[in-house]
């Protein structure tokens, strides 16, 4: 699609154009793995699904196009989208990352890749003093989540990349947008070099695919995660690409809902007398608060918040909720409460990243906002 299309059109147009066999509307599930070829080496564009597929090629198409980029792959999940990403960093070379990141990703890099000769080191993003003094010469990416996962600090994407791209052209910036999507946020034109995204949460949008996606402009960048997706066979199957498509063609009108129903959450949370603080972009004493409107649409739907009565309050509330599913995942249609430091950021215990035991993450799902709010007045009594 050439023409500078809305975003909302984008969602379910791009990469989408009807079965030429069959006229159908829907892209189809190719449920293939592998395609006759005419003669040796020649064939229709497909040869083998675990190099391509037409499903997941109309999905890649279709997110490139959501992110303002020119490529894009599809992964069987988030973290395999951000592994395959952090093979572009050889042994020797630096990582430098936000001091707020999911606990999958803190776990890839301090329990696995520091094994193989990759170094890390964590600092506080909100400070740009703080990553100018990180940046190292061996440096080879500046990896940070905005808003994170779980304290919602925003950080400046396009402030950071300039930081991180004076430190040297071998410096790349990936941003994991999966809290904001495309709809809020749009990392690769602040600066960004790769965007990551678990598509599992709110580009899928239904609690019922794991996936993950990667998505760039840069045509070296792209042609060396290719290859790199290929050898090691981190692929989505056409089922899960087609859920993923299913789900990003309601993507707008779910993340102003989500954010909606966030924003009376959280202002509910913030004069509860029980509640000691309340973290969500959206409130005016967000301390980015500012910069979240700016780089951001709204506030998006997720927001955390620490009890008075410490972790044994936090573990009654989320014990009490009826709306409020005990689950970890986040960004369905569905409303989700955890804590944590015991579930999802259980591998950053004893480490700088460690979570609070007492604060609690919330997924604001697509319920309506008061039957919300009663839930969680009667959890907090």
């Amino acid at each position: 699609m050439t023409k500078p299309y809305h975003i909302e059109t984008l969602a379910i147009h791009a990469g989408q154009q009807p079965d030429p066999s069959t006229g159908a509307v829907m892209t189809p599930i190719y449920q293939t793995s592998t395609y006759v070829q005419s003669a040796v080496g020649v064939h229709k564009g497909y040869e083998y699904s675990r190099t391509g597929n037409p499903t997941r090629t109309a999905l890649e198409d279709c997110l490139a196009a959501l992110e303002g980029g020119t490529h894009g792959l599809a992964f069987s999940s988030g973290m395999a989208a951000i592994d395959t990403v952090l093979r572009l960093v050889a042994s020797g070379e630096h990582v430098l990352a936000g001091n707020d990141v999911y606990g999958g990703t803190f776990r890839l890099l301090d329990k696995v890749l520091k094994d193989y000769g990759i170094a890390h080191s964590f600092v506080e993003m909100t400070d740009l003093r703080a990553v100018q003094a990180g940046l190292r010469p061996d440096t080879r990416m500046v990896l940070l989540e905005t808003p994170t996962n779980p304290r919602l600090k925003v950080f400046d994407i396009e402030a950071i990349a300039a930081l991180a791209h004076a430190n040297g052209p071998r410096t790349l910036v990936m941003v994991d947008n999966t809290f904001a999507t495309p709809y809020l946020q749009r990392p690769l034109a602040l600066g960004a070099d790769i965007v990551a995204h678990s598509t599992t949460k709110y580009l899928g949008g239904h609690s019922d695919v794991v996936g993950g996606a990667a998505l760039m402009n840069d045509e070296a960048v792209f042609e060396r995660l290719k290859f790199l997706q290929n050898a090691v066979g981190a692929v989505p199957g056409p089922m899960d690409c087609w859920l993923v498509l299913r789900g990003l063609k309601t993507l707008a009108l779910r993340m102003d809902r989500h954010a909606e129903n966030a924003l009376a959450v959280a202002q509910f949370l913030s004069d509860h007398p029980e509640v000691k603080e309340v973290i969500y972009p959206g409130l005016s004493d967000h301390p980015q608060h500012a910069l979240a409107a700016r780089q951001m649409r709204n506030g998006g739907g997720m927001l955390s918040f620490v009890m008075h009565g410490g972790v044994a309050a936090a573990r009654r509330v989320v014990a009490r909720t009826h709306l409020f599913a005990l689950a970890e995942s986040l960004g369905g249609v569905e409303s989700l409460i955890e804590i944590p430091a015991a579930m999802t950021h259980a591998s950053t215990a004893g480490s700088p990243l460690e979570v609070a035991p007492g604060l609690i993450r919330v997924s604001v799902g697509l319920e309506h906002k008061d039957d919300l709010i009663a839930d969680l007045q009667q959890a907090l009594m």
